[in-house]
């Protein structure tokens, strides 16, 4: 089953993936307005490109909080790192605008 993303939200991801396929990942990778997160479990970890909007919402405080919750604030991957599934990812930031 596809998961169908809303235009702004394929712009979002699509920038990212953009940036992460780039071998560096340095802070001057990242657009004003957007951080880093790493998504996934165990070694398959993938990075995206999430604006700061998405801190205000509800959904994505979830996801943080369990961030925290199995991570702390020592994220091994230099930025956060957000363990679920990238469908889930995908899903939720679809419906953050």
């Amino acid at each position: 089953m596809a998961i169908r993303l809303p235009t702004a939200a394929k712009h979002i991801l699509r920038r990212s993936a953009l940036t992460a396929n780039r071998k560096s990942t340095s802070s001057l990778d990242v657009p004003k307005g957007f951080f880093p997160v790493y998504v996934g479990e165990l070694s398959e970890k993938k990075r995206f490109l999430v604006p700061v909007s998405f801190l205000n919402q509800p959904l994505f405080q979830d996801l943080l909080s369990k961030a925290e919750e199995e991570f702390g604030y020592d994220h091994p991957m230099g930025g956060v790192t957000i363990p679920c599934h990238e469908d889930v990812f995908l899903d939720v930031t679809s419906r953050l605008h």
